[in-house]
């Protein structure tokens, strides 16, 4: 029974144990460059433009609340030259039209994940390109409307995304700027013919409500511009995200345009491989 209980707590505290700082250099071996993770949780607040002319001919304008988690690591292929971004945002927006007469309230949570190659440049530049796999659930309800008050969304799709990331310094303080851009090239997503009830898809009657997506009927994109900076031994980020979504399906036109400004926090994690005698004065 004991040694199944000191296996328990040995398996518990080693995740801990293979978690490295900086200031532990002194009792670790040289870190493989696969084993470094970059984690961040952003919070944020912008402008919203929404449009969909199931609900409503004209747009709405108003706030938005936004949130962002990333997680950037490199994995083992290639040497470590292919690296994993997950990303989980969401916003939820409050808008109303240009003569004041009528409200939206709109929102939608995002999955991302992807791959990246990664080229290393001069001066510690570094090029990354690949392709990213999305999904996406939301709905926009209309205060205005009695009849059909509610457009609910949900998207899955493919997209193509590049990213460059530069540190450098000043003062001797250690900063990183990033630019990320994204691309859909090819999905599905849900729509409703226009004039088409939901109580009739809910009695059945499929009216080709999935649909397919591509740049000529849904060109949209995403911009990500970032910059990591130290405040007393701990690094923060601040980030603007353009998110452009639009489509053209099932007769009916829409588009949600975001301009969020964030600010959120970032942690570096690093797993590294110790040495025998090292590994156990840590431990104990």
């Amino acid at each position: 029974m004991q040694k199944i209980l000191s296996l328990i707590i040995i398996c518990l505290i080693s995740p801990l144990a293979l978690t490295s700082l900086r200031a532990q250099d002194s009792i670790l071996t040289d870190t493989p460059s696969n084993r470094h993770t970059t984690h961040s949780v952003l919070f944020g607040a912008g402008l919203s433009n929404l449009y969909d002319t199931y609900l409503s001919p004209v747009t709405y304008k108003g706030p938005h609340l936004s949130f962002l988690r990333e997680t950037l690591r490199p994995t083992h292929w290639l040497d470590g030259k292919i690296s994993v971004q997950t990303m989980f945002d969401g916003y939820l927006a409050y808008a109303e039209n240009r003569a004041n007469t009528g409200n939206e309230i709109g929102g939608m949570l995002n999955y991302a994940i992807g791959w990246h190659y990664n080229w290393k440049w001069l001066n510690g530049l570094r090029i990354m390109a690949g392709g990213d796999i999305h999904a996406g659930l939301g709905a926009l309800y209309n205060l205005r409307n009695s009849n059909n008050p509610v457009q609910a969304r949900a998207q899955l799709y493919m997209a193509a995304s590049a990213m460059a990331i530069y540190p450098f310094r000043i003062r001797k303080q250690p900063f990183t700027a990033r630019y990320q851009i994204t691309l859909p090239l090819l999905g599905g997503m849900f729509s409703p013919q226009y004039g088409q009830s939901y109580y009739e898809m809910s009695l059945g009657n499929y009216d080709h409500n999935v649909c397919l997506t591509y740049p000529g009927n849904s060109p949209s994109m995403r911009h990500f511009l970032t910059i990591d900076f130290p405040i007393k031994g701990l690094t923060f980020r601040a980030g603007y995200l353009c998110d452009i979504w639009q489509s053209k399906v099932n007769g009916i036109k829409a588009h949600t345009w975001n301009h969020s400004f964030m600010i959120g926090y970032v942690k570096h994690f690093t797993f590294i491989k110790r040495k025998e005698q090292a590994h156990r004065t840590f431990i104990l």
